[in-house]
């Protein structure tokens, strides 16, 4: 007797698995369906869930169980002033994930001030079976960022948009993390964590 699986298609802010064949997904893995609008509980349930149904379906391995970190701990944000104009931000990728390289993309607020285009770094070169030939980075990835028109006590938010993948097969959709700083009459402060990722630049 032939059994049929039913895999459920609801949204949801979470990850989104990336290897399935071809016809699972769209060019874009962000454009794919995601998998619940519940709690984090119950999207973590049936994402797993989705995952093992259609390995089974495909004839992929089974995965018993998948956990993937959340986006704020997969991709960790940071950032501190080095003086009164230049604003060092710092991605720490955890071990088994990675970041596009031009996916990431930077903006400052209020916008008065102003950012210089940022020089990233090189990265390694990946064949992404969606998006082609890509850079990726993985492990810590440092960037200056030069302020047009600082002033000495001004509150500026850095806002870092970025994408990443897990080696496990999912990608995360893109997500933006900010940081918010005050700018001193050129001395350097601590480092200031950013707060957790949001969906878009308008959340």
């Amino acid at each position: 007797m032939r059994r049929s699986i039913r895999v459920s298609r609801r949204r949801s802010a979470g990850v989104t698995p990336t290897n399935f064949p071809r016809l699972w997904l769209s060019r874009s893995a962000v454009a794919c369906p995601l998998i619940s609008n519940g709690s984090p509980d119950e999207r973590r349930r049936a994402f797993t869930g989705l995952v093992v149904a259609v390995a089974l379906v495909a004839g992929l391995p089974a995965v018993a169980q998948v956990n993937p970190l959340p986006p704020d701990k997969a991709f960790r944000f940071s950032a501190r002033l080095v003086d009164a104009q230049t604003v060092e931000v710092r991605f720490m990728i955890a071990e088994g994930y990675y970041l596009y390289r031009d996916k990431i993309h930077f903006a400052i607020e209020p916008a008065a001030a102003g950012l210089t285009v940022p020089r990233l770094p090189e990265g390694k070169i990946k064949e992404d079976q969606f998006f082609g030939r890509v850079e990726t980075y993985r492990g810590d990835v440092v960037v200056k960022l030069a302020v047009k028109d600082p002033k000495p006590g001004q509150q500026i938010v850095i806002a870092a948009e970025s994408q990443g993948c897990a080696d496990i097969g999912i990608c995360y959709p893109p997500t933006v993390q900010r940081v918010t700083l005050a700018l001193p009459a050129g001395t350097v402060v601590p480092d200031a964590r950013g707060d957790s990722p949001k969906k878009s630049w308008f959340n």
